[in-house]
């Protein structure tokens, strides 16, 4: 056996009696899935959104109130034929297409209304596809689980089917208006841009949030700015090797600063390849299937990095794809007093 993987079996025994040495080791991080399940629900057995339940008529109204009706930031990317999408699992590329044109409804007429009619009434119709998980969107808790299971012990091989998830589906997502955080990483670091592969630490987000002068709330959407979306018009370079959120500092989102969503300017919110041994995707494994907590991917945080926009009212919601794993989401920032 090799120094690392002693390390690693080292470090999940301790992890497993309670030994502090699993919190202070400095290598790969144990496999979450390794040494705990899903999560379970503090809001019962039933429950499909997670930390969602935070949204109250109470959290609405102390954060709308703020807003001081100045400029609105539209967080959103747009969607384009070549646009960066994630292929490594063979997922299909945006598609968009015409299905109707000026000039096509005179010839074919599929209406039966007539040249003249078509001539006068001009037509455009259009279609597009995507995979799901396509410029910026939310996951769902079902995105990611742990040997078959979901958030909260929703099973595949019972709560599947060919339509889609029975429980925890994107369409069963609240509207998000809350208190959002942007914590600008590559800002406190003073540079336009981290480095590729860079992993964001707990440091990282709090030396950034000091410069900020913000502190973090039980609630909060929190949104990490890397500034990868300044390459967002370059497909291949966007996608390449991007830099991303560590895993301990997820954790000090989740556990410490009580963040309801997370999200980035980046495609996987984490980066690869990943620290965990025996996950690839160790962020979505703890946030989704063990903390329920949902995630954002590509959210334009150049124009609130620009103002200098660190709070701000969150206003948004995906589409509602019955029993979808995420959806395209188009939010809104607005500052607040």
């Amino acid at each position: 056996m090799n120094s690392t993987r002693l390390c690693t079996l080292l470090v999940a025994i301790a992890a497993t009696l309670g030994h502090p040495a699993a919190q202070a080791h400095g290598g790969h991080e144990p496999a979450a899935g390794a040494r705990q399940d899903v999560g379970t629900s503090p809001w019962g057995p039933a429950d499909e959104i997670g930390r969602l339940n935070l949204i109250t008529p109470a959290s609405r109204a102390a954060i709308l109130q703020r807003i001081t009706g100045g400029q609105v930031y539209d967080l959103a990317t747009e969607y384009y034929v070549g646009m960066p999408s994630w292929q490594d699992a063979g997922d299909p590329r945006y598609q968009f297409w015409m299905t109707h044109t000026p000039r096509g409804t005179e010839v074919d007429d599929p209406m039966g209304v007539g040249k003249d009619m078509n001539a006068t009434r001009s037509y455009t119709g259009t279609a597009f596809s995507m995979y799901s998980h396509t410029g910026t969107h939310i996951d769902a808790l079902n995105h990611f689980g742990i040997r078959g299971r979901i958030w909260n012990g929703f099973r595949a091989d019972e709560h599947l089917g060919d339509r889609g998830w029975q429980r925890t589906g994107i369409e069963k997502f609240p509207p998000l208006v809350a208190r959002g955080v942007m914590i600008d990483v590559a800002a406190a670091q003073g540079v336009d841009m981290l480095p590729d592969q860079y992993r964001i630490t707990r440091q990282d987000l709090k030396d950034a949030l000091r410069r900020q002068g913000v502190s973090l709330q039980k609630g909060d959407i929190v949104l990490i700015r890397t500034g990868r979306m300044k390459l967002y018009g370059q497909p291949q370079a966007y996608m390449a090797r991007p830099p991303g959120l560590g895993l301990d500092a997820a954790r000090f989102l989740a556990e410490e600063g009580g963040a309801m969503v997370v999200g980035a300017d980046n495609l996987s919110l984490e980066t690869f390849p990943s620290e965990v041994d025996d996950d690839y995707v160790p962020l979505h494994s703890y946030l989704l299937a063990q903390q329920g907590i949902p995630i954002m991917e590509l959210v334009a945080l150049d124009e609130l990095s620009r103002d200098k926009v660190y709070e701000f009212a969150f206003i948004g919601g995906p589409l509602k794809i019955r029993g979808g794993d995420a959806a395209p989401l188009r939010p809104i920032a607005i500052p607040v007093r």
